[in-house]
C-alpha cells in the first residue's frame, strides 16, 4: 500500500507506525493489568472518550479524501488511456488483475474464516467496538436500485459510500469530455481538495499512538488477552490472501511472459529486498527497472509500464482491503451478501485507481473505509486493525512489485509479436 503513486500537490507525511504499533501494545497490556482492579473504572472513564474521539476524526476524513483522489485518479487514468495501443493493452491487463484479485478475495475469505474461525472471545474483544448491524439483507433489486443517489447531499449524509462513488466517477469522466481550460481547474480543485485533506488526516494520525492506546486498553480491559488473539489471526489471514497474489505474478511471468521461474524470482529477488525494507513501489522503481532489463525486457517497454504501473496498479489492493473489510465483518457478526459483496468489490476496484503515495496507515484508512461503509460493517475496528498494518503492508508492496515487473514482461512480450 505504502508508496505507491506519486503527486506534485501531495505533501509529505510522516506517520509514527512504529509509535502507533507500540500504542497498541503497552495500551494492551496496561488494559490486561487493570482488568478487575478498582482503577478500571475510572481510567477507562478518561480513555474511552480519548479513543471515540480519535476515531471520530480519522472517520471525518475519509468521504472528501476518497472523493478528490477518486476523481484525480479516474482523470490521470482516462489520459493514460489515451496515450496509444500500449497504454490501453497495460490498463486492460491492470483491470483484469485488480478485478481477479478482489474477486478471489471476496471467495477466498469466507472460506479461511469457515477453515479458521475467528475465536469467539477474539471476536467479542474486537468486535464488540460497535453493534453488529442488524436487519434484512438487502435483495438484488434493492441494491440496483441504490447505485444512483436520488440526492447526493443525502446520500453524503447517510455515509451511502456506493452511489457517492457511482456520482463522483461519472462526473469524472465527464471532466473528461470538457475543453482543456475547465477540465484543469476542476482536477486542480480536486487536487487540492485531496492535498488539504492529506495534511488533516496527517495531523490526525499524528495522534494514533494516544488514539489507538485508549481504544486498546478498554478493548483488552474489557476481554482480556482474547485481543491480542484476535490481532494474530487477522494478521494471519490478510497475509495469506496477499500471498495468492504475489504468487500469481510469479504465475504470470510464467504463463504470459514466458519466463522461467527462476529466472525471474532471481531477477525481481533484489526489488522485492528494496520493497520489504522501504515497503514503497515508488522507491523501489529503480530496482524494478533493473530486474526487467536482466529479464531481457526492452527499455522503451519497461520505462514505459513501470511508471505507470507505480502511479495507477496497485495489485494487492482490492484482494487485501477486501479481506479487511470481510474479517472486520465476521468481527462484528454481519452478514454478507452476494449483493453486498458485489458493492465492496466495486468500491475496492475504484478506490484502487484513485491510491496514491502514502504512508501505509494513510491508505489504510482511505481503502478500507469506503468499501466497510459500502457493505454496512462498522468501521471502528478498523481503527485498531491500522496499529498492526506494517505486518501485512510489507506483503502488499512486495506483491506490488513482484506484480510490477511480470505485468512489464509480459506487455513486452505482446508487443513483440
Amino acid at each position: 500500500m505504502a508508496g505507491e503513486a506519486s503527486s506534485a500537490t501531495m505533501p509529505e507525511i510522516r506517520v509514527p507506525a512504529k509509535l502507533a504499533f507500540a500504542g497498541l501494545a503497552a495500551g494492551l497490556v496496561i488494559g490486561l493489568l487493570l482488568r478487575g482492579s478498582a482503577a478500571e473504572a475510572p481510567i477507562l472513564a478518561v480513555a474511552r472518550p480519548v479513543g471515540d474521539l480519535w476515531l471520530r476524526a480519522l472517520t471525518m476524513t475519509i468521504l472528501p479524501l476518497v472523493v478528490s483522489l477518486l476523481f484525480t485518479g479516474i482523470v490521470g487514468t482516462v489520459a493514460a488511456a489515451q496515450a496509444g495501443r500500449m497504454a490501453r493493452r497495460t490498463l486492460g491487463l491492470f483491470a483484469a488483475i485488480l478485478a481477479g484479485g478482489g474477486l478471489m478475495a471476496v471467495l477466498l475469505m469466507p472460506l479461511l474464516l469457515r477453515a479458521v474461525p475467528i475465536p469467539a472471545r477474539a471476536a467479542a474483544a474486537l468486535g464488540g467496538m460497535s453493534p453488529a448491524a442488524s436487519g434484512p439483507l438487502p435483495g438484488f433489486a434493492d441494491f440496483v436500485a441504490s447505485l444512483i443517489p436520488a440526492n447526493v447531499v443525502a446520500a453524503a449524509a447517510d455515509e451511502a459510500m456506493v452511489p457517492l462513488i457511482v456520482f463522483f466517477a461519472l462526473f469524472a469522466v465527464a471532466t473528461t469530455r470538457l475543453p482543456e481550460a475547465p477540465r484543469r481547474q476542476l482536477s486542480l480543485l480536486f487536487e487540492a481538495l485531496a492535498g488539504a485533506m492529506m495534511v488533516v488526516i496527517g495531523w490526525v494520525l499524528r495522534l494514533a499512538p494516544l488514539g489507538i492506546f485508549a481504544l486498546a486498553l478498554g478493548v483488552a480491559a474489557g476481554s482480556g488477552a482474547a485481543a491480542i488473539g484476535a490481532l494474530a489471526h487477522y494478521v494471519a489471514l490478510v497475509i495469506a490472501v496477499g500471498l495468492v497474489v504475489l504468487v500469481a505474478g510469479y504465475v504470470l511471468a510464467m504463463l504470459a511472459a514466458r519466463l522461467g521461474p527462476t529466472e525471474f524470482a532471481r531477477a525481481v529477488l533484489p526489488a522485492q529486498a528494496v520493497a520489504l525494507s522501504t515497503q514503497s513501489s515508488l522507491a523501489s522503481l529503480p530496482a524494478m527497472l533493473a530486474a526487467c532489463r536482466q529479464l531481457g525486457v526492452k527499455d522503451t517497454s519497461a520505462e514505459f509500464v513501470l511508471p505507470l504501473a507505480v502511479a495507477l496498479f496497485r495489485a494487492t489492493s482490492p484482494a487485501m482491503n477486501l479481506a479487511v473489510v470481510v474479517y472486520a465483518a465476521g468481527l462484528a457478526g454481519v452478514e454478507l451478501s452476494p449483493a453486498t459483496m458485489a458493492a465492496g468489490l466495486g468500491v475496492a476496484l475504484l478506490t484502487t485507481i484513485g491510491s496514491v503515495s502514502l504512508p501505509g496507515t494513510i491508505s489504510f484508512i482511505a481503502s478500507t473505509g469506503p468499501i466497510a461503509l459500502a457493505m454496512g460493517v462498522p468501521i471502528e475496528p478498523l481503527a485498531l486493525l491500522v496499529a498492526v498494518e506494517m505486518l501485512p503492508d510489507m506483503v502488499r508492496t512486495v506483491g506490488n512489485v513482484t506484480m510490477d515487473v511480470a505485468v512489464t514482461a509480459t506487455i513486452d512480450r505482446r508487443a513483440t509479436r
